[in-house]
């Protein structure tokens, strides 16, 4: 039982990356096929983006007053119908609305995993399965480019959105079977969950260091939309060989986050924090620096950017939410609407007619990390001080 609802929670949470990057290796293939500008078709990302952050405000407090099951069911069932119009879509425009939907019902599998585990286990426990859901977190956007790439040559695109259908019916049945995981409801109405939000906005040391962090997602994000036209249609490379490339690249992100877990035992956080602003602003420098001619030139910054972004995430993130005291999980899900709107923003900027992507993610990247890095040593101490104590070192 409890196998059966730990691989449950792990499928829900990976259903994000598993319906962005796996689809990646297919937007080349998409272009030719429609004869569509790559900006148009990144409206299928960008689209996807904004509906699922959106969502994500919705579900967590729906959840709270009605339960979990209920508000999953509906929407991994939306996500399955809409995995299937995509998968039969004959043109850009029933795509793009087909994965508006998909984003609307991937968002419940986001929101309420975590919920799910508060609901049932214990903090110790909770502990443990945390980590696990980590690594999920952390292998599915290697994998899924991979996955992809493969089912579409052997295949074809089409079949890479009936996987993500049969999926979302594997995880519909798993809830299905769940008994309803929340015992206490409650009966917050949708104008104090309005006010929740309106009095984090009014946090402005809440508000100033979730959008400077989320600054950082630019090239991030930018790097999502433009690397399948980068490697596949510019430097040559094939759906296979762009998929490992992606997936090594989303690798240094994990290692950066180990890193920083081992780091921090013997390192003060400010200074790892530090460390990671600036070296994404190099990261930057030396992608504008380098003559693009392989794709190294990108494989190489662009690796080194993403360690030092999965460097920062951990201490980032909880720093963020030591500057709240209450409404913890809607502090939590400001904080990924904002980093989501921002990355979204940052695909359409990279998807116009730009001569060369990689100045354009590196100019991201160096503007990004310089702005960020002058903004943190100047108000480092402000942030710093809303935690319980500082441990010397």
């Amino acid at each position: 039982m409890k196998n059966r609802i730990l691989f449950l929670i792990a499928l829900l949470a990976a259903f994000p990356p598993l319906s962005t990057d796996m689809y990646l290796p297919a937007i080349p293939l998409l272009r030719e096929q429609w004869g569509e500008p790559l900006m148009v078709i990144n409206l299928t990302l960008i689209g996807f983006f904004v509906a699922y952050c959106l969502f994500l405000l919705v579900y967590g407090p729906i959840s709270d007053r009605y339960g979990r099951r209920r508000p999953l069911m509906v929407g991994i069932g939306i996500y399955i119908m809409a995995s299937l119009a995509c998968a039969v879509s004959g043109g850009i425009h029933m795509m793009i609305a087909a994965r508006v939907f998909q984003a609307a019902g991937a968002a419940s599998a986001s929101a309420l995993s975590l919920a799910i585990c508060k609901d049932l286990f214990d903090a110790e426990s909770r502990e443990r399965i945390m980590a696990h859901i980590a690594v999920i977190m952390a292998l599915a956007p290697m994998l899924a480019p991979i996955i992809g790439s493969w089912v579409i040559y052997w295949t074809s695109w089409q079949w890479v959105f009936v996987a993500q259908a049969v999926m979302g019916a594997i995880a519909f049945l798993g809830v299905y079977r769940m008994a309803e995981p929340l015992k206490t409801f409650t009966t917050v109405s949708p104008k104090k969950v309005i006010g929740v939000y309106f009095r984090l906005l009014a946090n402005g040391r809440y508000t100033s260091l979730v959008f400077s962090m989320s600054l950082l997602v630019f090239p991030m994000f930018a790097f999502i939309a433009a690397s399948s036209e980068i490697y596949i249609s510019h430097f040559g490379l094939s759906e296979r060989e762009f998929g490992i490339v992606f997936g090594a690249n989303a690798m240094a992100s994990m290692f950066g986050s180990l890193v920083f877990g081992r780091l921090s035992l013997y390192v003060r956080m400010e200074k790892l924090i530090t460390l990671s602003f600036a070296g994404i602003l190099l990261a930057g420098v030396w992608m504008l620096l380098g003559p693009h001619v392989s794709p190294w030139s990108l494989a190489l910054p662009m690796a080194t950017m993403t360690f030092f972004f999965g460097l920062n995430r951990p201490p980032t993130n909880n720093l963020i939410l030591e500057q709240v005291h209450q409404d913890v999980g809607a502090a939590s899900s400001l904080l990924v609407f904002t980093f989501m709107i921002l990355g979204a923003s940052s695909m359409g900027i990279v998807s116009l007619q730009w001569t060369d992507k990689i100045t354009v993610l590196g100019s991201m990247a160096a503007l990004s990390g310089g702005l960020v890095l002058l903004f943190w040593l100047r108000y480092k101490d402000v942030f710093l001080a809303a935690l319980p104590r500082r441990r010397p070192g």
